[in-house]
């Protein structure tokens, strides 16, 4: 639901239901050694070899519907290999043909919230929980220290925190992806993946797309050039 031009009060998220949902969740496995791997030409720029565990990543969605597609992968590999289930937080829009992904909507707690406030909270509750493997928090405005406050929880709870969003935030983050070129729902999904930031890696760029009858991501002709430098939206 959105906020409409009267003073009408946006709903506010129950946040008890929220609570009782995550903890009938089965818990995850502990996060395993190392990184969430991704395949051999991406895992090489990552520390670890993979996607840090027990840490917040950005994802800028130059391509809203290409990068939804990228985060709901990442939850799908997280789930696989520490099981447990999966949080997505957002005010409206939810991902679609999970399937394609290997992630069963069952394994999905999906909660709208519409307040920023109440998002974060889901988040924060999310990312300590011992049943969430991977959450994923849509919403643009981060203040610097919720964003610090969320790394903090992530690196106790041991999970994978995904948060995606249009703007550049916070710059503290173990790794920032910008996520394009998506495939518009005809055939194989795939991306322009650009790692901007890494903590520990290294930057690079990759034509990336996604093999579901492979269950594989493959990379196409990987650059490892640097991308070239951000640029904040005008306001």
């Amino acid at each position: 639901m959105t906020h409409s031009q009267d003073d009408t009060p946006l709903p506010r998220l129950d946040r008890l239901a929220l609570r009782a949902a995550l903890a009938a969740r089965p818990g995850r496995a502990e996060s395993p050694a190392g990184g969430l791997a991704l395949c051999p030409a991406i895992d090489a720029a990552l520390p670890g070899g993979g996607l840090p565990w027990a840490a917040l990543h950005e994802v800028l969605a130059q391509e809203p519907e290409a990068a939804a597609e990228f985060c709901t992968l990442l939850l799908a590999r997280a789930a696989a290999v520490a099981g447990g289930s999966l949080l997505w937080i957002a005010a409206e829009g939810f991902p679609s043909g999970l399937g394609r992904f290997g992630l069963s909507p069952a394994d999905l707690l999906l909660v709208r919230a519409a307040r920023p406030e109440d998002a974060l909270w889901a988040m924060e509750e999310g990312l300590a929980s011992s049943g969430i493997a991977a959450a994923v928090l849509c919403l643009d405005s981060v203040e610097p220290m919720a964003a610090r406050r969320l790394q903090q929880v992530a690196a106790t709870g041991g999970g994978l925190g995904l948060l995606m969003r249009q703007d550049v935030g916070e710059s503290g983050m173990a790794t920032r992806w910008r996520v394009g070129g998506g495939s518009a729902g005809l055939g194989d999904p795939r991306w322009r993946l650009e790692l901007l930031r890494c903590r520990a890696g290294r930057p690079g760029r990759w034509d990336a797309v996604w093999r579901p009858a492979a269950e594989r991501l493959e990379t196409e002709e990987p650059e490892a050039t640097a991308p070239a430098p951000l640029r904040r939206r005008a306001r």
